[in-house]
């Protein structure tokens, strides 16, 4: 990309000095100028290279955080840094934090306290935390969409820390509408969903549950009261 722009700016700089000794140029060329706009080309071209630069940049932080996120080569338990898994996955969600037409940017508020490398199966982690997160938009952009009432800024906190039981606790709130505690008593169940018809399988948070419980050994649970959005915790022994 680099050599790109260098040989666009050479062609762009050899045009200028041509502009500079023959400032009349023939009718001809003067008419193909002003045919192709050439002074806003000038100016736009390294514009445009330098958001091809910039997006094929972020491309790479893409194809990096997916490699981060499934960590197929990592089949058995190693030690993890968890804040890495973190913004793997908030990087590939990033697109359902902005704005739009009928919702604000979700803020994301990350706590994170020192950590050590984590024992645990890399891949699984990160889906839990794809999960919860996943849970924590989809019940802030219900509140903006559904409750008239409901105008708070929509946020989410990451906070992470080695609790006095050396468990490596990670929190994920958000400040939603919450839910009744008769949801809470079933929101692990397979199937078990809130949401529309078609629009959920009811499986992401019962798989989280299973692989932190079963396939890790710690414990996931979530405090929510109604308005009072929700906390899902999860807590693994180093």
């Amino acid at each position: 990309m680099k050599y790109l722009q260098d040989y666009v700016q050479n062609i762009i700089n050899f045009l200028y000095l041509y502009q500079k000794y023959y400032p009349h140029p023939p009718s001809e060329i003067e008419a193909e100028a002003a045919l192709i706009d050439l002074v806003f080309l000038e100016n736009d071209l390294p514009k445009i290279l330098n958001s091809i630069k910039i997006g094929s940049e972020r491309i790479r932080k893409i194809v990096n955080s997916l490699r981060n996120f499934s960590r197929h080569d990592e089949a058995e338990i190693k030690p993890v840094d968890i804040h890495s898994g973190i913004e793997s996955t908030l990087l590939i969600l990033q697109h359902r934090l902005k704005s739009n037409g009928e919702a604000l940017e979700i803020q994301v508020i990350k706590e994170y306290g020192e950590l050590p490398l984590v024992q645990c199966y890399a891949s699984a982690i990160n889906q839990v935390f794809m999960n919860i997160i996943s849970n924590s938009i989809d019940a802030l952009r219900d509140a903006q969409k559904d409750c008239a009432g409901w105008n708070k800024e929509p946020t989410i906190i990451i906070r992470t820390l080695v609790n006095d039981s050396q468990n490596l606790v990670v929190s994920i709130a958000d400040n939603g509408l919450g839910m009744e505690q008769s949801v809470i008593n079933k929101i692990f169940d397979p199937f078990f969903t809130t949401k529309p018809v078609g629009s959920g399988t009811g499986l992401g948070l019962s798989i989280s549950y299973s692989i932190v419980v079963e396939k890790h050994g710690g414990k996931l649970s979530c405090i929510s009261a109604a308005g009072e959005g929700a906390e899902f915790t999860i807590e693994i022994s180093l």
